[in-house]
């Protein structure tokens, strides 16, 4: 449920209550700011982490590679997830065909030796190939936390138009540095549209 900043009682609060609604403020997930443009969503962001914050993340309906710098996400791990599927895949591939060939059914074909690993690279190959592409899959949805039917940002009403035309970007509130009244002041001087409390 999205409530305006503008209410005399934040929801950072926790313990306040509002007469007439409900007797306890729900948990506050964060602070979102809506922005018109990408140009002032990523000099946004830039503002954002240059002061400190890191729990931070931008939303925006197709990719915004100076986004990504700007809130710092630099670095993934998925390259070397693939890395490290690619290497179990190969090596699976050409010791399976290994304790085939010459431990558990050798042929003699041709005189050739059993160990004849020319022939075992278009499997091992393959394998290397099949294991980092599953694990390029499947790296990507756990880093991503995919799937992910519920996330508090769904509350808020505007945030559909993250797929259409318009961008956001979100402060924590468990942020080491988060402070509701100073976040809330922070992101309305930065030239956003509306500013809104996320609740979880």
């Amino acid at each position: 449920m999205e409530r305006d900043v503008k209410l005399d009682q934040p929801l950072a609060a926790g313990e306040a209550s509002f007469p007439g609604h409900r007797r306890h403020v729900p948990p506050l997930y964060g602070v979102m700011a809506e922005f018109e443009n990408p140009t002032d969503l990523v000099s946004a962001a830039h503002k954002v982490y240059s002061l400190g914050y890191r729990r931070i993340n931008g939303y925006s309906p197709y990719p915004i590679e100076e986004l990504s710098e700007a809130i710092g996400f630099t670095k993934t791990s998925l390259p070397l997830i693939v890395f490290i599927g690619g290497v179990v895949g190969g090596l699976s591939g050409f010791f399976m065909q290994y304790w085939i060939e010459v431990i558990d059914y050798p042929i003699n074909v041709g005189g050739k030796p059993y160990n004849s690993w020319p022939a075992f690279i278009p499997i091992t190959f393959e394998m290397t190939v099949l294991v980092a592409a599953f694990s390029a899959v499947l790296g990507m949805l756990i880093l991503n936390k995919l799937p992910q039917p519920y996330h508090p940002v769904f509350n808020l009403p505007n945030f559909a138009l993250a797929t259409r035309d318009r961008f956001f970007l979100a402060i924590e509130a468990n942020d080491a540095k988060f402070n509701h009244a100073e976040v809330v002041d922070l992101l309305k001087s930065l030239n956003a549209v509306a500013v809104t409390d996320v609740e979880v």
